[in-house]
Formats: structure tokens, C-alpha cells, sequence
């Protein structure tokens, strides 16, 4: 590739429309922004050993841009291109922080910030049928009922379940048992309305209010409807904190209401979509998220 060149990696064999559309305005505005640009399926990208040192396999082979803008959640391949020496925006630590809740929450543990009281699931191997049920009663005695149970990864709020009682939590803990997850207090002031803040650099750029009339989700896919959105400062601070801690250069951070005005921690989003805040704000998070990058290179 030519200098001043960049490669955009999705993962290619997600062929949504709402994943593409994010591709190609990504693409757009690297074009915009006076670069080459490859648009590449994590596929077509073969991490390989060779001489005991990193290589590329495959069509992209010998190709070296300077830098991967890397819109997936491929962490093996993002390691990999790290250990060839390729400058990642977001850097693989982030995109495996992120990814896991279960991390997430980890990772921003003592730097007084407010997050949900959370208990996390024991491992349970794949080779196990049956479930000692007895850990559960703990977690009930903790948390009560209603409780949120979220498996570690996910998107869209679509692994993000609420549990009324016995009957609720049982079936989907035999359910879940071989997968990560954790069970939250479920914080009744927040209930069905979060805010979303895109955080580019040390700056919040963006930010809108979700909110659902008919479920504790305030998701857009899950039907929440959105708003601009003024944040506080102490919601810019959390914000970019979280983002801060996680080491992204880019990222969606959902902050809940606390009762008392001191937002908590939902969770933070390494490759946060950003046409739903486009649409609702105006603001193009893409062209913020290129114009840092630029900055960091030059």
C-alpha cells in the first residue's frame, strides 16, 4: 500500500446491512480524509508462524498500510497484526475488554466510579450435565428479585435478560450454564432509559438519552427510543474515564441514572455503531473517530 494508507477490517461474514453501513461510512470518511483505503473481511486475513515470527497468509499478504482500523471483535487476528508491528485503532486489549462484561467490569474496579452491584456466575465445563443449584440461593439472598442476568458477551442488548423469580432464574441459569455470565441488581431509577456517550479521544462528542415505554432495555433494536442529550459533567468525567482505563481511542460508554443524580456503569462498547447517534444528534462520530486517529499518526 501507499503511505498514508489505512485498512478497514469487518468481519465478513456478517452480512447485515446494519453492520455494512458502518463499513462503508467508515470507508467514506478515511477517503475524505485523504487516505488509501482497503476494506478487508477478517477472513481474508490468515494469521500464520513462520520462522517462528508473525505473518499475513492469504490475498493481503506483503501488504503493509500504516495503520488497521479494526471494526471487529476478531481478538486472535488483532493480537496478531499487533505482533507484526501494525498500529490498531482500537488496540486488541481494548476490543477483549470490551467484549467481556465480565472484564469490563473487572478493569474499571477501584477508580471510584459507581458500578452496579454484580456477582458472577461459576465456570461450569461443557463436560458437566447437572448444575449445583446452591450457589444461586446466595445470589438471590444478594440481589433479589427482580435481578438482571447479562452474559458476557453480546450486542444489541439481546443477551441482556430480567428475572422476576425462582421460576425465571432456574431455567435460564440451566440455560447459560456453559456460557460467561453475571447477575446485577437491576437499579429501578434507570429502568427502561440509559444514556448513550461516544467518547473520541479524551472528549465526549456525542450523546443521546434511550428510552423504552415497554421494557427494562432501553436498546434502539430493542425498540428504545432516543433523544439528544446535554450530559453533566460528571457523566462526560465518567465517561471518558471508562474509556480512559480501557484504553480505547473511540468508544460508546451507557451510563444508567442513579437515584441520586451519580450515573452508574452499564457497560462500554470498543466499536460502538454510530448511526443511530448520527441520526438523533447530527454530530458524525466517524469523522471525529478519523480526524484522532490522523492526529496520533502524524
Amino acid at each position: 500500500m501507499n503511505r498514508s494508507s489505512c485498512a478497514i477490517v469487518y468481519n465478513g461474514n456478517l452480512g447485515s446491512e446494519k453492520f455494512l453501513i458502518q463499513v462503508r461510512w467508515l470507508e467514506r470518511t478515511a477517503r475524505e480524509h485523504g487516505l488509501h483505503v482497503q476494506v478487508i473481511g477478517n477472513q481474508e486475513l490468515i494469521p500464520g508462524i513462520v520462522d517462528g515470527s508473525p505473518v499475513i497468509k492469504g490475498r493481503y499478504e506483503g501488504q503493509e498500510p500504516d495503520f488497521f482500523l479494526f471494526w471487529d471483535k476478531d481478538i486472535r487476528l488483532a493480537r496478531h497484526l499487533e505482533k507484526m508491528g501494525f498500529p490498531l485503532y482500537n488496540r486488541a486489549s481494548c476490543i477483549e475488554l470490551c467484549d467481556d462484561k465480565i472484564r469490563t467490569y473487572e478493569q474499571l474496579l477501584n477508580e471510584g466510579l459507581r458500578l452496579p452491584k454484580t456477582l458472577i456466575a461459576p465456570l461450569i465445563y461443557e463436560t458437566c450435565e447437572g448444575i449445583d443449584e446452591r450457589p444461586y440461593e446466595t445470589i438471590v439472598q444478594e440481589l433479589g428479585f427482580p435481578m438482571v442476568v447479562k452474559e458476557a458477551f453480546g450486542s444489541f442488548g439481546e443477551q441482556v435478560h430480567l428475572v422476576r423469580g425462582w421460576e425465571e432464574l432456574l431455567p435460564l441459569v440451566h440455560r447459560l450454564k456453559h456460557r460467561p455470565h453475571l447477575f446485577q441488581e437491576l437499579v429501578k431509577s434507570s429502568y427502561g432509559r440509559d444514556i448513550r456517550l461516544q467518547v473520541v479521544g479524551d472528549k465526549v462528542v456525542a450523546a443521546m438519552m434511550r428510552k423504552s415505554e415497554h421494557d427494562f432495555r432501553a436498546n434502539v433494536t430493542a425498540g428504545g427510543r432516543m433523544a439528544p442529550y446535554e450530559p453533566s459533567e460528571r457523566e462526560r468525567e465518567v465517561a471518558v474515564t471508562c474509556a480512559r482505563l480501557l484504553g480505547a481511542d473511540f468508544a460508546g460508554v451507557d451510563l444508567l441514572f442513579g437515584e441520586d443524580g451519580e450515573p452508574y456503569v452499564c457497560e462500554v462498547n470498543s466499536n460502538a455503531h454510530f448511526k443511530n447517534i448520527h441520526d438523533c444528534t447530527g454530530v458524525d462520530v466517524a469523522a471525529r473517530m478519523l480526524e484522532h486517529i490522523m492526529s496520533k499518526e502524524r
